[in-house]
């Protein structure tokens, strides 16, 4: 373990370990007395701060964006999910979120600080083809969406465990055409010319409201990760001369994006609410995890950090 005095990057990132160790318990109890804790949301953005705090300095030592190995992908991706978690709850401020959340960014951050080799934690000069511009844009827009994607996978996840004896019925924006077909049969139905339809405001459950948090933060993920895509195709012409080469990372995340669309399809077009399109964002979950850690530590493709099996 390097001395943490003249290690302030390692310092920070302890830190924020510390911080979010904390708040899990505080979380889970929260959410048994059923409210939010304004000390939960202070201890998260404490940990963002350091975090925030530990790139910057990253970034000034090794003179690139800190995000060219394990360690800083792995610092940033918890830095991307307190932020995300943090504007969620700024929506709605309930304990559920960072009971649901806060354990991607606690596990990002100990596997960097703890399980990492120290020669993978050190910075190291920025490999040829990563000498771009395009590192900025496709690797923090690709790992901000990863953040926005997980977080709101999490919530979906949430949702099956909540209000599980109870009909999931959504009443808010985020429901689609099935709502709107749903409105218009009521419309249209016996009686509708004697007796308008009314509208009137009703407030959402729990789990209603979970997944309406989940689907808007999905969706901004979604939006993220195409970006993602195509700056990364662009820049792969640039480097490789090949827009795309069905390199493993970029089958991973073909993957990924093809099964956050198949969500977004279900809920806008087939009008799918509630449970079923939870488990559709849960799977996505394990996607992820084979896109960012499997292919990444396996050392297989262009894309890898490396690890287990590099040469």
């Amino acid at each position: 373990m390097p001395d943490l005095l003249h290690d302030p990057v390692t310092a920070l990132g302890l830190t924020a370990f510390a911080l979010l160790l904390t708040v899990l318990p505080l979380a889970f109890w929260s959410v048994s007395g059923g409210r939010s804790s304004t000390g939960v949301r202070l201890l998260v953005a404490a940990a963002n701060l350091c975090l925030t705090a530990q790139l910057v300095l990253r970034w000034i030592g090794s003179g690139h964006f800190p995000i060219s190995n394990l360690y800083e992908s792995l610092c940033f991706l918890a830095w991307g999910c307190t932020l995300v978690q943090l504007l969620v709850e700024r929506s709605w401020p309930s304990p559920l979120v960072p009971a649901a959340t806060t354990p991607v960014a606690l596990g990002c951050v100990a596997f960097a600080s703890f399980a990492l080799p120290e020669r993978l934690q050190e910075a190291s000069p920025l490999v040829p083809a990563l000498r771009s511009s395009w590192l900025v844009m496709h690797v923090s827009v690709i790992m901000l969406s990863y953040a926005a994607l997980l977080v709101g996978s999490l919530l979906s996840l949430a949702v099956l465990f909540t209000d599980r004896g109870q009909d999931l019925e959504l009443r808010s924006s985020s429901i689609g055409s099935g709502g709107f077909r749903q409105a218009r049969l009521a419309s249209d139905g016996p009686g509708a010319m004697a007796a308008p339809l009314q509208l009137s405001s009703v407030s959402m459950t729990m789990a209603e409201q979970l997944d309406s948090l989940s689907y808007r933060t999905i969706t901004v993920g979604f939006l993220l990760l195409s970006v993602g895509l195509v700056s990364g195709a662009v820049w792969a012409n640039e480097a490789w001369g090949s827009w795309w080469s069905w390199d493993p990372k970029e089958t991973w995340a073909l993957i990924c994006w093809l099964v956050y669309a198949a969500y977004l399809h279900t809920r806008l077009i087939r009008g799918w609410q509630g449970r079923r399109p939870a488990l559709l964002a849960s799977a996505g979950l394990v996607v992820i995890a084979v896109c960012y850690i499997g292919v990444n530590l396996l050392g297989i493709g262009l894309h890898s950090y490396g690890w287990f099996f590099e040469g």
